[in-house]
């Protein structure tokens, strides 16, 4: 990809590509079936987002992802965060 590209996003978002290149690269051999290794990926999207995520809400997305099976990727845990 154009580094061009990635600083525009930057821009835009204040969010750190390589931040979020980082972690996409982290979730291909995760295991999702671990509520210990999706409270991490929580943990560190709500910081690429700067966004705070509640005790509550960490264990709705988790039981969401562990139990009921939902894919997860870092729009879906953005959206979570975000449905305040």
């Amino acid at each position: 990809m154009d580094n061009h590209f990635f600083k525009n996003i930057e821009k835009k978002t204040g969010v750190n590509m390589k931040d979020v290149l980082d972690l996409a690269g982290s979730l291909q051999n995760a295991n999702f079936k671990d509520e210990k290794t999706v409270r991490s990926v929580i943990r560190r999207v709500s910081q690429i987002a700067n966004k705070q995520v509640s005790k509550d809400m960490e264990d709705k997305i988790v039981e969401s992802i562990v139990k009921d099976g939902k894919q997860l990727d870092f729009n879906t845990i953005n959206k979570m965060i975000n449905k305040k």
